[in-house]
Parts: C-alpha cells; sequence; structure tokens
C-alpha cells in the first residue's frame, strides 16, 4: 500500500534525522516529493523518449497538412472564396477537433509548472507557442472579415 509505504520512509527519515542532529529540522517542510538521483535520471530518459517518438508523430505527413497556420491559412481562404459553403459546412465547430492532434503534440513538452524557471531551461510560455498565435491570427482574420 502507498500510504503505508509513505508513512514508513516519512518514520525512517525522522528517526535518521534524530540521530544525526547535523541541522535542525522543522517539521512540515520536508517532502516526500523529491526524487532519488536514479529516480530522477530515469524520469528523464523515459521524458526524452516520449519528446523522440512524438518527433516522429507527422513525419510521414506533408508539411502542408501538420501545420497549423497553413492548415488555417487555407480554411481563411475557402471562407473568403466561397463564405456560403464554409458556413454551411460549420467549420468553426470542426476546427478544435481537426487541431486537437496537432496542438497536443506541440504541447507534449510544455509544464505550466516550470514558469518560474524560464531562464534556467529551453521554456516557451503558452502565449508564445506557435499554434496559439496561428489561432490568433486565424481569429483575428475571421473578426475583421465579418465586420
Amino acid at each position: 500500500n502507498k500510504s503505508e509505504f509513505i508513512t514508513k520512509c516519512r518514520t525512517c527519515r525522522q528517526q535518521l534525522r534524530e540521530c544525526s542532529q547535523k541541522a535542525a529540522h522543522h517539521e512540515g517542510m520536508s517532502s516526500d516529493e523529491e526524487l532519488a538521483p536514479t529516480e530522477e535520471a530515469e524520469f528523464q530518459k523515459s521524458k526524452d523518449n516520449i519528446l523522440e517518438d512524438s518527433r516522429k508523430i507527422f513525419e510521414d505527413v506533408h508539411a502542408d497538412f501538420c501545420d497549423i497556420r497553413k492548415i488555417l491559412l487555407k480554411f481563411q481562404e475557402w471562407k473568403e472564396k466561397f463564405p456560403d459553403s464554409y458556413c454551411d459546412a460549420y467549420i468553426s465547430f470542426c476546427l478544435p477537433k481537426l487541431l486537437n492532434p496537432l496542438i497536443r503534440v506541440q504541447l507534449i513538452n510544455w509544464n505550466p509548472l516550470e514558469v518560474g524557471m524560464i531562464f534556467q531551461r529551453n521554456f516557451t510560455d503558452l502565449e508564445e507557442m506557435p499554434w496559439l498565435k496561428a489561432v490568433e491570427e486565424f481569429s483575428d482574420a475571421k473578426n475583421s472579415s465579418e465586420s
């Protein structure tokens, strides 16, 4: 049982602290969330494998069909050339489902909890991600053409 394991770990750490008395311990300041170096290395290796696999997902897809900006440009052209057909096809309801896999692949490496780590890692803020900028541009173009 996981809770029993955690309790045993806490008790063991507490006994070690009491025996060593090297540093003053402040109750509530320790964390069970810290990983051992071997676990950290294993986690990083697994994460790297997942990221490597994610880069291969769309490798056999033509660039026009895996680039969100290019896809949205095609829909924008369709709307401008054939507005009735575009409206009848309910494209605004289809786009989220169409773009979902492409966006998910771009979000695989994004971790919202690493916001404070911007200068320590190669981190992209959500607002700076290419897919969000493309969707915003499409939305702005859509709104300006409707007015």
